[in-house]
């Protein structure tokens, strides 16, 4: 099974008229099923069957408290000049992602489970992939009017555990397990 562990994004109404630009850029961008919108905690990976208890029994030992994610800014990865990955930055939220994230790591770690992710931790929530180098400078005008902007808050009260099927039309995320914040 190929997992990873994450916060579900709510939709805002600011997010869609972002998808709607970077649509209307004519820049060769993959966007996000809206539905499938969330902040990557952990990608893990392939996990074979027998191991996936092992997974989730780690995941189940997360305690948290609810807490606020604030969205605001836009960029790329690696660079606007050369994006591969747009994203809308996170101003609020940081200690509490990072926390949530080392525990899990500990416990996944601690039962012979190694993520595929376990590089520098910059969440973010990502709106789309770069497909091909057709009109970057339009979509680098879109990120660059954005860039500072607020999209909105939400209140964090669950981390989920999902399960990624890739399929020709795009991944489908099923909810293994979900840890709910006191």
């Amino acid at each position: 099974m190929r997992l990873f562990i994450a916060i579900k994004v709510p939709q805002f109404q600011k997010l869609n008229d972002i998808y709607n630009e970077i649509k209307l850029s004519g820049a060769d961008v993959k966007l996000v099923e809206t539905d499938n919108i969330h902040i990557t905690l952990i990608f893990i990976g392939e996990v074979p069957d027998n191991k996936v208890d092992l997974v989730k029994e780690a995941v189940s030992l997360l305690q948290f408290n609810k807490f606020k994610i604030a969205m605001k800014g836009m960029g790329a990865f690696p660079s606007i000049t050369k994006p591969r990955v747009v994203w809308v930055g996170i101003s609020e939220g940081f200690p509490q992602l990072r926390e949530i994230r080392s525990f899990l790591l500990k416990e996944l770690r601690s039962r012979g489970i190694r993520p595929e992710d376990e590089k520098e931790f910059v969440p973010h929530i990502t709106l789309g992939r770069v497909k091909g180098p057709s009109n970057l400078f339009n979509l680098a005008n879109v990120i660059n009017q954005h860039y500072n902007d607020y999209f909105g808050d939400f209140i964090v009260d669950k981390v989920i555990l999902y399960k990624s099927t890739l399929t020709p039309k795009g991944p489908i995320y099923d909810e293994i397990l979900g840890v709910a914040g006191k």
